[in-house]
């Protein structure tokens, strides 16, 4: 009876200790996480809410709560459609031509070289990136430049016999944006693909080969599969990055000429801080918000993301 006591006493700390340093883990590894999702996301969003239902603008100062805001979203400001078809535009054309098919395209072509002449071109590819947003703009204004010194027009004038110089800041605006923009995003997805064609293991291209497989039949039959989920992840994680970005059509084009670039993100930062309707731009990021959470939870759904995170069915205790 006494060992059979001492064995369940023990049987019992065991597991209290074992309780205790789960919770202990919890704290240390998702306990930083939670604070800054609480300091930088929770709470920015409750005082966005609270702002929208004030008439809060210039002077700081808010006379009453009020339901104005939204009332101008869904009645006054006809600038408002717009923006968001604009928006839409310019999210679906950098993601689907960019930042998942381009990227696609580049992870696919480097892997299939050298490795040093792959590496070599994906790091270049990976400059613009790495470059301070002011410096990569500064080069695309010099690129897409109105005047004769614009490489643009240098290139089109001395190669091609142009008679006079584009401006592409006005005549193309839209195309302009989002292929600045796509150049960024395209280098986020060749690396993620790339480290997810590296994984895909050597043999199964070998066999393929054996069976008189085609380039092109690799790539349809074992890369693209294999691809599936990181295909999924940059495209709804780039989507909802497109969606409240702005920073490079501010300096690009500064939303102009006009509103033709201005979007949804960019007009309620300009609504918020250039016209200081500060109650008007918390209503409108609100939208925003609420925008973002019903893209990935379509995202998720449709690219059936919850199969991803389930728990293996092999584990290793």
């Amino acid at each position: 009876m006494t060992t059979t006591a001492d064995e369940l006493t023990i049987e019992r700390r065991g597991r209290a200790g074992s309780t205790a340093r789960r919770r202990t883990n919890f704290v240390i590894f998702l306990g930083p996480a939670i604070v800054l999702t609480v300091l930088f996301f929770v709470v920015p969003v409750v005082i966005d809410i609270a702002v929208s239902f004030t008439d809060l603008s210039r002077s700081l100062r808010i006379s009453e709560f009020t339901t104005e805001q939204y009332e101008k979203v869904f009645r006054t400001d006809r600038r408002l459609s717009q923006v968001i078809a604009l928006t839409f535009i310019y999210v679906f054309g950098t993601l689907a031509i960019f930042n998942v098919t381009f990227g696609l395209i580049l992870a696919i072509t480097t892997t299939a070289i050298r490795n040093v002449s792959g590496s070599f071109f994906r790091g270049v590819w990976l400059l613009p990136r790495m470059s301070p947003s002011v410096l990569y703009i500064l080069l695309w204004l010099w690129a897409v430049s109105p005047t004769e010194a614009g490489l643009v027009n240098q290139v089109l004038m001395q190669a091609f016999g142009l008679d006079a110089p584009l401006d592409l800041l006005t005549s193309a605006p839209i195309a302009l944006i989002i292929i600045s923009n796509g150049f960024i995003g395209a280098s986020m997805g060749m690396i993620i693909f790339t480290a997810a064609i590296r994984g895909i293991p050597e043999h199964l291209f070998h066999a393929a080969a054996v069976d008189g497989a085609g380039t092109f039949a690799k790539v349809r039959f074992i890369t693209l599969p294999a691809l599936r989920w990181p295909i999924s992840f940059v495209t709804i994680y780039q989507t909802l990055s497109l969606l409240v970005s702005f920073e490079y059509i501010l300096l690009l084009t500064k939303g102009g000429p006009f509103y033709d670039t201005t979007v949804y993100a960019l007009y309620v930062y300009r609504r918020a801080f250039e016209s200081g309707q500060y109650g008007y731009g918390a209503a409108l990021a609100l939208f925003l918000i609420v925008i973002g959470v019903v893209v990935a939870l379509i995202g998720w759904r449709f690219f059936d993301m919850e199969r991803l995170l389930q728990r293996p069915r092999i584990e290793v205790h």
